[in-house]
């Protein structure tokens, strides 16, 4: 039978999907992305899919499916292991005119979910049918392995571009040419662009016939920018669990590794921090689960966390995926990252590390200063609010009184009363400069300068946050000055 292949607009409509066990978890991450209304019907709920409708993101109904529950619905998916169930769900929607997909039961579906691979706007789903989506699977990462990771943002320019030379020029062959030569070239969204300045000049017929000849035997991929074929990177096999690096939670600052292993991962295990811009780059297909605390609350335990990155890894859940334990800043900087290597050293599974730009780094980028200098800096010390004061460390020696050192701590709190008294009580300076940075590098950072005597009295800021304190923090960028990231540099 020939299928439609089609990419449907659901934002804003109904969806039921009938079920709330793995499976159904499998399903949720890409339905939730479209923006779609969900609801899930089912007797009993996973934990994590409990946790998304406590935040709002889906409605979750614990009992028996009921016809009733397709009223009003687009799009109905089925995810349980009872043929009858199945079979029921699928009949009430075609008395409805609704479209249903039963997962892995063929005879109770009207289509088929794609395997995805997305760069930004660009999608490209691939279906068997349902014959085997392990064979789809397996086409996708070769794809995901293949494109490369600007895709999303060139096609994003170059749509810019398309609306501007549609305005710009009358229809016919000569646009029709143009564009096609477009799409063969690089595009950005400076006003200086080559490509840009070639779009918007009057039509030329011989230019625009030899800028066609020179492009037309490059490939539009694979170059020395993007060096890997298919396969040919280590460590990415599907039982290979990535330690990624989100960095300090801009999109931009992340590694290129990390973009395309976030884009080609089957599941992504992220922590509480990391924000939904960078969770966004993954595949729509993906399973993204929140698996951070805040503040001391847990939502699931380290054991546990431990346990999803094995078992999807070797195909408990499941066939085997793809894992991306996706952490904030820099998975070896406080991201109990030791715990979690040896966990999976014990079980045997391949881990590889991606790092990322760790908070300091950040924080130190906004407020323009440097974390060494040869005047008055040559040690920086990396702590926890949990650990900076040595009145908690009963059994440990105090941090230090190292005044040519940088002091960094990661989560102070937001009470910095015990902090500074204990630093002071160390000898240092009450005049020894202190910076707290809050969401460092993302567009709401805020930034509070002061002095080590009047830490204690230092306006809160949002978590997260991060305190530099040294007298390298004197040697600070001026008034007005962007910082590393974009973001403008402020005093308080």
């Amino acid at each position: 039978m020939s299928l439609l292949p089609i990419f449907l607009k659901l934002q804003g409509r109904r969806c039921l999907l009938v079920g709330a066990g793995n499976v159904a978890l499998d399903k949720i991450g890409s339905l939730l992305k479209t923006g779609l209304h969900l609801t899930v019907v089912a007797p009993e709920a996973r934990p994590e899919i409990r946790q998304l409708a406590s935040e709002g993101k889906l409605e979750l109904i614990q009992r028996a499916f009921e016809p009733a529950d397709l009223d009003g619905c687009f799009l109905a998916v089925t995810a349980t292991d009872s043929p009858e169930v199945n079979a029921l769900v699928h009949r009430g929607s075609a008395e409805r005119g609704i479209l249903c997909n039963s997962v892995d039961d063929i005879p109770n579906c009207d289509f088929y979910f794609g395997s995805v691979v997305s760069r930004g706007d660009l999608q490209i789903a691939i279906s068997t049918s349902g014959l085997s989506p392990a064979v789809a699977q397996h086409l996708r990462r070769e794809i995901e392995e293949q494109l490369p990771a600007d895709l999303g943002p060139w096609l994003e320019n170059l749509g810019q571009l398309r609306r501007e030379v549609l305005e710009a020029h009358p229809s016919g062959e000569k646009r029709k040419a143009l564009l096609h030569l477009l799409a063969q070239r690089q595009v950005c969204g400076s006003e200086d662009c080559p490509t840009r300045q070639l779009a918007l000049t009057p039509l030329d017929d011989e230019q625009i016939a030899e800028d066609g000849e020179d492009l037309a035997n490059e490939s539009f991929g694979l170059t020395e920018e993007f060096p890997y074929e298919a396969g040919d990177e280590p460590g990415n096999a599907a039982e290979t669990v990535h330690l990624v690096g989100a960095g300090p939670g801009d999109p931009d600052l992340l590694t290129v590794k990390a973009v395309r292993l976030i884009q080609t991962a089957d599941i992504v295990l992220h922590d509480d921090l990391v924000p939904q811009a960078i969770l966004d780059l993954a595949s729509p297909s993906a399973e993204i689960l929140n698996v951070g605390k805040r503040c001391g609350t847990k939502a699931i335990t380290q054991g546990e966390i431990n346990n999803l990155m094995i078992d999807h890894a070797r195909g408990n859940r499941g066939p085997n995926r793809s894992v991306v334990r996706l952490k904030s800043g820099d998975p070896l900087i406080f991201g109990r990252a030791a715990e979690e290597m040896a966990a999976l050293a014990e079980a045997g599974v391949p881990f590889q590390i991606v790092p990322g730009i760790t908070a300091a780094f950040a924080a130190a980028a906004a407020i323009g200063c440097s974390l060494t200098s040869r005047n008055s800096a040559s040690n920086v010390i990396f702590s926890t609010g949990h650990h900076a004061q040595s009145h908690k460390l009963d059994k440990e020696p105090p941090m230090p009184a190292l005044e040519d050192a940088t002091r960094v701590v990661y989560m102070p709190g937001r009470d910095l009363h015990l902090l500074a008294q204990e630093w002071l009580a160390e000898g240092l300076s009450p005049e020894f400069p202190c910076a707290v940075v809050s969401r460092a590098a993302q567009p709401d950072q805020q930034l509070r300068r002061t002095n080590l005597g009047a830490l204690a009295d230092a306006e809160p800021v949002p978590a997260p946050s991060l305190l530099i304190a040294g007298w390298a923090v004197r040697e600070i960028a001026t008034e007005g000055q962007l910082s590393a990231t974009g973001v403008p540099v402020t005093k308080s």
